[in-house]
C-alpha cells in the first residue's frame, strides 16, 4: 500500500494561512530542501484545482532559472515528470507543449475518494500533496492520508485559514530541526477512524 503525505506549512499559531490569505507563513531555504526530499521519495504529486493553477505555471520553469534556489531548480526538474493527479470539477488538462502535458490527469471531486484508494493500492512510491488544502481534508475524511508532515514557521499570523477543517487525531513519528533555521518540522501518522480519541 503506498503512502499519501501531506506536506504544509503552518504559523505558530496553527494557520495555514494569514487573515484574507494575504499573508503566509513565513518559510526559509529548508523548506524547498525538504520539499525536495519528499518529491525524491515520491513518484505521484496530488493537486486541488488552485494548486494546479499556480504550480503548473511556476513550477516548470524554475528548472532553468539560475537565479533560484539550487534545492527549488532540483525539485522543478522531478515535478516536470512525476505524474501528477489533479482533482477538480473545472481545471482543463495541459496544453500540448507544457512540460505536464503527457504526465497530469484530471479527476472530479465526487471520484476523488474512490481513484485515490485505488492509486494507493497500486505498486509505486510515495504519494505526496503540498497546499491543496481542500482537497487533502476532503481526503482525510475519507481516511486516505497516512502522513501530515507540518513545517512549522518561525511567525504566529494572529488569524487566517486554520490548516484543519475537521477535528482528527495524529500519532508523533519525528521531530526534526534544520541547522542555522527556526522552522522545525514535525511528522504525524493520521490515526485510523475507528482509533480517533
Amino acid at each position: 500500500m503506498r503512502k499519501l503525505i501531506v506536506v504544509s506549512a503552518v504559523s505558530m499559531d496553527g494557520f495555514y494561512d494569514g487573515p484574507g490569505g494575504g499573508v503566509t507563513v513565513p518559510m526559509e531555504n529548508c523548506f524547498g530542501t525538504y520539499n525536495l526530499e519528499r518529491i525524491q521519495a515520491a513518484d505521484t504529486v496530488l493537486l486541488g484545482a488552485n494548486s494546479y493553477a499556480m504550480f503548473s505555471s511556476y513550477w516548470p520553469g524554475v528548472a532553468d532559472d539560475s537565479s533560484a534556489f539550487e534545492a527549488d531548480r532540483e525539485f522543478s526538474k522531478i515535478y516536470n515528470v512525476v505524474d501528477k493527479v489533479v482533482v477538480s470539477d473545472h481545471a482543463s488538462p495541459p496544453p500540448a507543449d507544457h512540460p505536464w502535458a503527457d504526465n497530469a490527469r484530471i479527476i472530479s471531486r465526487a471520484a476523488a475518494p474512490t481513484e485515490i484508494a485505488k492509486l494507493k493500492e497500486q505498486d509505486g512510491r510515495e504519494i505526496v500533496t503540498w497546499a491543496s488544502r481542500a482537497t487533502w481534508n476532503g481526503l482525510l475524511q475519507h481516511g486516505l492520508i497516512d502522513e501530515i508532515h507540518v513545517l512549522l514557521g518561525p511567525a504566529a499570523l494572529a488569524g487566517g485559514t486554520p490548516l484543519f477543517k475537521h477535528p482528527v487525531s495524529l500519532r508523533r513519528l519525528g521531530v526534526r530541526a534544520f541547522d542555522n533555521f527556526d522552522t522545525v518540522l514535525l511528522r504525524y501518522g493520521v490515526l485510523p477512524p475507528a482509533t480517533q480519541r
